[in-house]
């Protein structure tokens, strides 16, 4: 793979051509983003509201706007504090996006006043608890491609095989800015070398070094046919109960991966999570010595565990005079970038990149 080496480590700019793809499909070409309109997200909620509470869960439509900034015209507006409101997970600023977030119901009668050029109300409920990071099942992505070169064809064929196979469930370049560059102030910020100082900016630095490695680990993965089977010492994860469990013998569980009944998951370094272990921690190990890391750099982070492959939903594509229309559901924390990516075999979407604007990070 064309890893790009700087100082004798492996670059900690974010390229797709550094990442295998699974498909060998022929791609569609195209671009995306034309207008805010061709690229709609709309969350997909993890429970049915109650109608009663002493939480008021708002239902908001947003354009041109990232989550962060609607949530501080929020507060000037309305008068909410910060750690009163509620939010599931980080919608894009270039797209139509549509997510829950909460207040508590005492500023019900403030948020008639709210005003917000590009953001709509759509409606409001009552709900017992307030709304919590992460606390979605997932996001319906519909997608506008144009110009593109091959026929409405291909993403049928290509989306058909992520659906039986999965996605490999890379960090897309949301995650990491601007021309990819969030990972080097990130790992200024671990080495503590940064002297930027707003709690949240850092945080969001720091996880752009932790996705570059899982990018990594799941890239050698797919280089070594390792997509859709397991590892000794891989910490494997049911995809029906989300139950996780150590891979002792990787023969007798990996029939289960085929199936695509398990997947392996990447660790996200941090102190709450132990590296792997056996031949899947040699590849891990291997994924982190490309960058010149070792587990220790991420003391001050959580941690968390990634599953490797997820499976695309309800996919859908639909001819259009220059291109087509796609459609298809993720679950939290995955990117549509890694779908479209392997779709239109392009650098999808490395030009944009707000440090605002994401997934949801879920640590």
């Amino acid at each position: 793979m064309p890893w790009r080496m700087v100082g004798g480590i492996v670059s900690l700019v974010f390229e797709w051509s550094a990442l295998a793809a699974l498909t060998e499909t022929p791609g569609t070409g195209g671009r995306l983003r034309a207008a805010p309109e061709d690229f709609r997200v709309e969350e997909v909620p993890a429970y049915p509201l109650s109608g009663e509470g002493e939480h008021l869960f708002v239902h908001l439509e947003k354009t041109g706007h990232t989550t962060a900034h609607v949530l501080r015209e929020l507060g000037a507006q309305v008068g909410v504090r910060d750690r009163d409101v509620g939010v599931a997970g980080l919608k894009d600023r270039h797209a139509v996006t549509t997510q829950w977030i909460s207040l508590p119901a005492k500023y019900e009668e403030r948020l008639a006043a709210f005003d917000l050029a590009g953001v709509r109300v759509l409606e409001t409920r009552r709900h017992g608890n307030k709304l919590g990071l992460g606390h979605l099942r997932g996001n319906r992505f519909v997608v506008r491609v144009r110009d593109a070169a091959g026929t409405a064809d291909r993403a049928v064929t290509t989306l058909a095989l992520l659906a039986a196979h999965g996605i490999p469930n890379y960090f897309g370049p949301q995650r990491f800015g601007l021309k990819g560059l969030n990972a080097e102030e990130g790992l200024r910020v671990l080495r503590g070398e940064s002297r930027l100082r707003d709690p949240r900016v850092r945080r969001f630095l720091t996880t752009s070094v932790q996705s570059l490695v899982f990018n990594r680990f799941l890239s050698l993965r797919l280089e070594r046919g390792l997509f859709d089977r397991l590892l000794a010492g891989d910490m494997a994860k049911k995809h029906d109960t989300g139950g996780v469990f150590l891979v002792e013998d990787a023969a007798a569980e990996s029939p289960r991966a085929e199936r695509g009944e398990v997947s392996a998951t990447g660790t996200l370094f941090g102190k709450k999570v132990k590296p792997l272990t056996l031949d899947a921690g040699e590849l891990e190990r291997e994924a982190l010595a490309a960058f010149g890391l070792t587990p220790e750099v991420f003391a001050s982070r959580r941690g968390d565990r990634r599953l490797t492959r997820v499976f695309p939903e309800q996919t859908e594509v639909r001819p259009e005079e220059d291109g087509y229309t796609v459609a298809f559901t993720l679950p939290k924390g995955s990117f549509a970038t890694s779908v479209l990516r392997e779709v239109m075999k392009t650098d999808v979407d490395t030009a944009a990149g707000d440090p605002d604007e994401g997934d949801e990070d879920t640590e």
